[in-house]
C-alpha cells in the first residue's frame, strides 16, 4: 500500500485537468522511484497519449558549420576551441533540398536544419527562409535551429512555413553558467517566447552528462514542463565528448540514469514528442529499446547529426523490425 501511494504522488494530471505545475522535489521523486515502477508509470502515460509502437523520425543537416562565437563547453562548432570541425559557409539551396529529398526517401518525416550562429543576420535568414519553403514543398515538416532570434525573425520563419524551432535549454538555470558564459539562460527563454508567440511549435530539451547533478537534471525537466505551454518536441541528448572542447574528458553517464531522464520527461510532458538525439550512436539496441519503453517516441534518423555520428539507416531499420516499431 505504501508503494501504491508513492506512485499516485507522481501520477500526471489527466489531459482534461489544468496543467500541473511541477516542482524540483516532484521530479526528484520520479527519479527516485524503483526502476521497474518508473518504467511502468512512464509507459502508462505514454500509452494514454501516443501509439506505443510508433516512432517519429527526423533528419538533421548542418547547413552552416563551425565558426560560432559562443562558448558552449560541449560544442565542436565554437570558434573558441581547437576541434576537427572545419568552418564552412551556408550551404547552397539546391544541396539542402537534395539532402531533404534523400532523407524523405529513407523514411524521415521531418527535416531539421542547423546553423552555427549566435543568431542569424537578416540576409542569412532570408536564405534560410528559402530553404524552409523548398523543404516544405517536398511535403516534409520543417525545423531549424539558428540560435537566438531578434524581434520579427520568428514571424518571418512562420510566414515561410516553419513547423518547429529548436532552441534547447541545455541544462537548468542553476548549472547553466558552468556550461555557457557568453549568454544567459534567460536569453534562451526569450527566444522560446518569441517562437511561441509567432505560432511556431517549440522544440526544446537538454543535454545529459555535462557534469550536472540529478537535481540539475530534475530542474531542467521542471523548466521545460512548466513553460506556459510545454514544448511539442523535447530532445534529450546524451553528451558526446568532443576532443578539443572543455568537456572532452567527461565520463559517460550511467545508462539507467539516462533512461530515468527519458521517463521523467514523458511523465511531466505527456503530450510532447520525446526524442532520442545526440549520443544514440553509442547506445546499444537494448538501451534504445529501454528508452522507447520509458516514453521516447522520436529520434534523429540518418548517418550524421550536426557534427557527430548517428547509427546508420540499416541498423535503425533492423532495430525497428526487431521491436515491431513503425515510423511516423
Amino acid at each position: 500500500m505504501q508503494q501504491a501511494s508513492s506512485l499516485a504522488q507522481v501520477a500526471p494530471l489527466s489531459q482534461s485537468s489544468a496543467p500541473r505545475r511541477w516542482s524540483v522535489d516532484d521530479v526528484l521523486a520520479i527519479y527516485d522511484m524503483p526502476f521497474m515502477d518508473l518504467i511502468w508509470r512512464a509507459q502508462g502515460v505514454h500509452r494514454e497519449n501516443f501509439d506505443p509502437n510508433a516512432v517519429q523520425r527526423s533528419a538533421l543537416l548542418s547547413v552552416k558549420t563551425g565558426g560560432c562565437s559562443e562558448d558552449c563547453s560541449y560544442c565542436s562548432q565554437s570558434a573558441r576551441y581547437d576541434t576537427d570541425t572545419e568552418r564552412e559557409r551556408l550551404m547552397p539551396l539546391n544541396e539542402v533540398v537534395a539532402a531533404a529529398q534523400a532523407a524523405k526517401d529513407k523514411g524521415a518525416s521531418r527535416f531539421c536544419m542547423g546553423a552555427a550562429w549566435k543568431g542569424p543576420k537578416d540576409n542569412d535568414l532570408d536564405r534560410v527562409l528559402d530553404m524552409v519553403r523548398e523543404v516544405k514543398a517536398l511535403g516534409m515538416q520543417t525545423c531549424v535551429t539558428l540560435g537566438m532570434l531578434k524581434e520579427g525573425q520568428a514571424e518571418k520563419l512562420k510566414d515561410a512555413g516553419l513547423d518547429y524551432y529548436n532552441h534547447n535549454l541545455d541544462t537548468d538555470k542553476e548549472f547553466y553558467g558552468q556550461v555557457i558564459k557568453t549568454h544567459t539562460h534567460d536569453d534562451r527563454l526569450d527566444t522560446l517566447e518569441q517562437v511561441r508567440e509567432a505560432g511556431i511549435n517549440v522544440c526544446s530539451g537538454g543535454i545529459i552528462g555535462m557534469g550536472e547533478s540529478r537535481k540539475n537534471r530534475a530542474g531542467l525537466i521542471v523548466q521545460l514542463a512548466n513553460l506556459p505551454k510545454p514544448p511539442e518536441s523535447v530532445p534529450i541528448n546524451n553528451l558526446v565528448p568532443i576532443p578539443g572542447t572543455p568537456m572532452a574528458d567527461n565520463e559517460r553517464i550511467d545508462p539507467f540514469e539516462f533512461v530515468r531522464t527519458i521517463a521523467a520527461a514523458r511523465i511531466t510532458m505527456p503530450t510532447s514528442w520525446v526524442r532520442l538525439s545526440a549520443g544514440r550512436q553509442e547506445m546499444t539496441d537494448e538501451l534504445q529499446a529501454l528508452c522507447f519503453l520509458a516514453g521516447a517516441n522520436s529520434m534523429f534518423y540518418g548517418e550524421r547529426l550536426l557534427t557527430t555520428g548517428n547509427p546508420d539507416v540499416a541498423r535503425d531499420e533492423a532495430l525497428f523490425a526487431r521491436l515491431g516499431l513503425k515510423a511516423v
